[in-house]
């Protein structure tokens, strides 16, 4: 492991290094002037403490806008322990201020558990996920005298991969067996299923327990929701889910006006290329992908789109980009963004063929957006690290790509994110779903939800004096004649933004 296990005053964590803890405390004090709907919500919650008791397993990048997140959470009462949902996403100074607390020191750390550091290896990262399991010492006696973990009782997920262990877990432990990796699993499946082979020899029936007290989980993402949906269709989900994704002031804002802004910061980090007068391909046209377009074009690049659904494609369109498929121009562009969510967008086979030094890069989610483990098997294929982060792939016949973040999120991995106003639009809808799943225990099925209007636009709300924009109100009149409440909500349900 590149970080060691400690125990500091009760305290629990694995983060690179706590004498950054300064510098990441004068980051998060920034941040949380430009994140007005978090601190608006400790404010909101600072007397009722909503979410005492709550003990909350959260897998999220472990950034300087997290911070402010999880602080705001301890803030409405919780128990927290953290990890990155990403293995080069973490900010270790963000990290070692949150392990310090706001009046802890390196010595007497009084914060939260952290298990994060930048530029984990994939054994890393699931031991980082399995430590979010392990809260307390106040659960079972196990058959050897020793106390077991109780666990969590909610999640906050990025991606899903904690929600993916859990019911792995499940799994695994009814069958009584965890299954040897066949030859088509990724080498990430393999280190999942080594984490819970030494999860199951240690504690059975560990993750069934677990799973009985999880009163929910919260999702922040698209391709998270997307492994919800698929549990909840094949009647596995083992407890109910937020889709915090799909809130309009979390979609329409992180992931369009996000991107819009990081994707373009990692680059430039990462390369130092000039982005006007380039050809830039985005593969895909949701929300990510209309930002990454969005962001190239204001640059200067000539963006082209490629698309599967004919109405992101119509769109794209219709928004003066040229549309076609990877095929006709990857031997032509000089950067590529993958965007969709899916695998295998850009194989070994198109890299092959891109031009000299093209750039690629992904901001979907997993790696498997870029068929990076396919380009390391490439015959010839050579090797070089240009800088952490920046990696040349050389072809037999002398030409290369460069290949950002080795194929996950270039902008956490060559830069720091998305900026803190469009992240506490997100993480507020965040907050407002662990409360909801927290304080309501039964009230809610084994299904996927999403937020209620009237909370989504209490979210944007949150945010219009910090930008000094003044709303128009409704007379009682007007808002009789369309049909909705002088407060609002204003839109149908149905509505798309």
């Amino acid at each position: 492991m590149s970080a060691k296990l400690q125990k500091v005053n009760g305290l629990e964590f694995a983060v690179a290094d706590l004498s950054l803890a300064e510098a990441g405390r004068h980051q998060i004090r920034l941040a949380e002037h430009e994140m007005p709907g978090l601190m608006a919500t400790r404010r909101e919650y600072a007397d009722s403490k909503p979410l005492k008791g709550a003990k909350i397993a959260g897998s999220l990048h472990m950034t300087v806008q997290t911070a402010v997140l999880i602080e705001t959470l301890v803030e409405l009462g919780a128990e927290v322990r953290w990890v990155s949902c990403n293995i080069f996403s973490t900010q270790d100074e963000a990290a070692a201020a949150i392990v310090v607390g706001p009046n802890g020191t390196p010595e007497k750390p009084e914060g939260v558990s952290v298990f994060a550091w930048k530029g984990e290896t994939l054994e890393d990262y699931w031991w980082c996920t399995d430590q979010l399991f392990r809260f307390g010492e106040d659960g079972p006696t196990g058959p050897d005298g020793r106390t077991l973990p109780a666990g969590p009782n909610m999640i906050l997920d990025d991606g899903g991969d904690a929600t993916l262990l859990v019911h792995k877990g499940v799994e695994f432990e009814a069958a009584g067996v965890v299954p040897e990796p066949s030859e088509d699993d990724s080498e990430e499946y393999k280190v999942v299923l080594d984490t819970l082979r030494k999860s199951l020899a240690e504690d059975a029936g560990r993750f069934t327990r677990i799973a009985k007290n999880i009163r929910g989980v919260t999702e922040e993402t698209t391709t998270g929701v997307h492994r919800l949906y698929e549990f909840a269709r094949g009647g596995d989900l083992l407890f109910p889910a937020i889709n915090v994704n799909d809130s309009v002031t979390k979609s329409k804002f992180d992931n369009k006006y996000g991107c819009r802004h990081s994707l373009i910061d990692g680059i430039n980090r990462a390369t130092d290329t000039l982005i006007g007068g380039k050809v830039a391909v985005v593969c895909g046209y949701g929300d990510v992908g209309k930002g990454c377009a969005e962001s190239l074009r204001g640059q200067g690049a000539r963006v082209i789109v490629t698309e599967i659904d004919p109405i992101c494609a119509l769109q794209a369109a219709m928004d003066g980009y040229q549309v076609t498929v990877l095929d006709d121009v990857v031997e032509t562009a000089d950067i590529f963004v993958t965007t969709t969510g899916n695998f295998n967008i850009i194989t070994a086979e198109h890299m092959s063929r891109m031009k000299h030094q093209a750039i690629v890069g992904n901001i979907g989610h997993f790696d498997n957006e870029i068929d990076v483990a396919g380009l390391e098997k490439t015959p010839g294929i050579k090797h070089v690290e240009i800088k952490p982060q920046v990696d040349e792939y050389v072809f037999p016949d002398g030409h290369s790509i460069i290949l950002l973040s080795k194929g996950r999120l270039l902008n956490l991995g060559n830069a720091t994110g998305h900026p803190s106003f469009v992240m506490s639009n997100s993480f507020t809808n965040q907050v407002m779903a662990q409360i909801e799943l927290f304080t309501k225990p039964g009230e809610y099925d084994k299904q996927v939800y999403v937020l209620p209007k009237k909370l989504d636009e209490k979210v944007a709300r949150l945010h219009l004096d910090a930008l000094g924009v003044k709303l128009t109100k409704l007379t009682k009149e007007q808002a009789a004649y369309i049909g909705v409440d002088v407060e609002g909500p204003y839109k149908p349900d149905h509505y798309r933004y």
